[in-house]
């Protein structure tokens, strides 16, 4: 933005550079998820449930670890509306010394990992993916820089790459038949290249590091960013620990396969948006309206996309399981359709996420977070004693549950309403329930004829093209998708009408 652009120029070139990157970004997960479902299906077909369940295990009590690697001082420098350069050089070496601090402290947590699920060979598993902490903090600063700069072009070109790495290295040491080995390279390839590609892009070198320069707010929003993600995380991950604890790797195994692939569609598409949403809602979060619009606009996006995900995912399931693992997985289908409710769930809370961040509510979050994850250990606890399906039955219901708590307490006190949310939830919801009727007879009248591969393409086909009908020309919706797409593919509207409404701020 030029210093001498007027506040309308500069908002609507704000606009532009949130949808193109909003554009990178979803054509770029677009890849990824064709990449994460083609390494599924192939690795699926040359390792087993105990294999994957062995890096299960570790990754369950690990992954925690994992959310101090950056110390929420990422979301903090993107957050922040000026980011001075002695600051930024100072947290690039405090997110080094975290990383290499967790490195360590992952060597040496690996013989009481081992303990505790009395299996030896995660010793080893354990001490090698502890690599990867200090391979990612290194990179931490240097995304924030590109989120910052609104340069998510850059940054889809980085994820797509580092994951085509780690997958192909995964895919040639299973052939090989180094077992679950390959797992884990995919888990230490991915952070290095990801941070290799970050400062080739970026080309910026950090400075020593500074005392006194102004870090105490970053640290507490960092700080308060971690504690959020922490109880998160234990509350939506704990629940692996337990089935590895208790029902064993293959236990863990089949749930983790159902669990990952549900969990593709809304982690997509949540990365694709949501890195460009909160960018964009923190540099207008001073003017409510625009805040209100942005937000309604990728909400309304992401319901769009995930509520059909999420009936595909229960009516499709069996046929979904048969072409993507095999069908020694078999016994996956029932645990994967007791979890597809949890992506209903998860792209309607998620999202409000951006918004508490962008307005720095980190707080409120905290507070959100602290009542989430008894509900949710709860739930899945109570179905522990029956298996895989009674922690998925569980997870599940309490997630259900959640929703309209969440959301109300979310949006309390900002500029959106619950009112808001209701209007922009009832159209894809009501398109997803008659395309989903539909597909449900097709299946009942023609299904047990036909080819699972077959049969899931066509029922696909019915379910999209009424749903895309029912939610572009009888809920109205189109204007919002073609405005999107429009300016997607660069036919915006000239400078000299900067200051008229575009059809997308109308909508809502």
């Amino acid at each position: 933005m030029s210093r001498d652009s007027s506040p309308t120029e500069a908002l609507n070139e704000l606009t532009e550079k949130t949808i193109r990157g909003g554009a990178s970004r979803l054509i770029a997960q677009a890849v990824n998820f064709l990449v994460r479902f083609g390494s599924i299906m192939v690795l699926a077909r040359l390792l087993g449930p105990s294999e994957f369940g062995l890096v299960g295990m570790v990754t369950a009590l690990t992954g925690i670890l994992g959310l101090f690697r950056d110390f929420g001082l990422s979301a903090a420098t993107v957050q922040r509306v000026t980011v001075s350069e002695e600051q930024a050089s100072t947290l690039f070496w405090i997110n080094v010394a975290v990383g290499g601090a967790l490195t360590i402290l992952t060597v040496a947590m690996a013989p009481a990992v081992a303990a505790f699920y009395h299996e030896p060979r995660l010793f080893w598993i354990t001490v090698v993916l502890g690599s990867a902490f200090l391979f990612g903090s290194a990179g931490v600063q240097h995304s924030a820089r590109l989120q910052r700069d609104m340069r998510f072009t850059a940054l889809a070109v980085i994820n797509t790459v580092s994951l085509l790495a780690g997958t192909a290295a995964s895919i040639v040491m299973a052939k090989a038949g180094y077992g679950y080995w390959a797992l884990v390279t995919m888990a230490v390839t991915i952070p290095l290249i990801t941070t290799i590609g970050l400062w080739v892009s970026d080309l910026w070198l950090p400075g020593l590091p500074r005392r006194r320069i102004g870090l105490t707010s970053l640290m507490r929003f960092g700080g308060a960013v971690t504690l959020n993600s922490i109880v998160v995380y234990v509350a939506y991950n704990f629940e692996k620990v337990l089935l590895g604890r208790y029902w064993g790797a293959a236990a863990i195994g089949m749930y983790g396969r159902a669990y990952q692939l549900v969990s593709i569609p809304t982690d997509n598409l949540n990365s694709a948006v949501g890195e460009v949403a909160f960018s964009a809602l923190s540099r207008v979060q001073d003017d409510p309206q625009r805040v209100r619009n942005y937000f309604l606009k990728g909400y309304s996006l992401i319901l769009g996309l995930t509520i059909p995900c999420t009936l595909i995912c229960a009516l499709f399931a069996s046929d979904l399981i048969a072409i993507f693992l095999g069908p020694k997985w078999r016994d996956v289908v029932p645990i994967f359709r007791l979890l597809a409710p949890t992506i209903l769930a998860f792209a309607l809370i998620n999202p409000t996420g951006w918004l508490l961040f962008s307005l720095g509510k980190v707080g409120r979050s905290l507070k959100i977070a602290f009542v989430i994850a008894p509900l949710v250990i709860t739930g899945y606890v109570l179905g522990l004693p029956f298996g895989p399906k009674g922690v998925a039955l569980g997870y599940s219901s309490a997630m259900i549950l959640w929703i309209v708590p969440h959301l109300i307490w979310s949006v309390h006190g900002t500029s959106i309403s619950f009112k808001d949310i209701v209007r922009v939830l009832h159209r894809p919801i009501l398109s997803g329930i008659v395309a989903c009727l539909a597909a449900a007879v097709f299946l009942l009248l023609c299904g047990p004829h036909m080819a699972p591969l077959f049969r899931l393409a066509l029922g696909l086909l019915i379910f999209s093209s009424i749903y895309i009908c029912l939610l572009w020309y009888v809920m109205g919706e189109k204007a919002l998708y073609m405005d999107v797409l429009r300016r997607m593919l660069g036919r915006v509207v000239s400078s000299n009408n900067v200051s008229a409404p575009t059809e997308i701020e109308n909508v809502f």
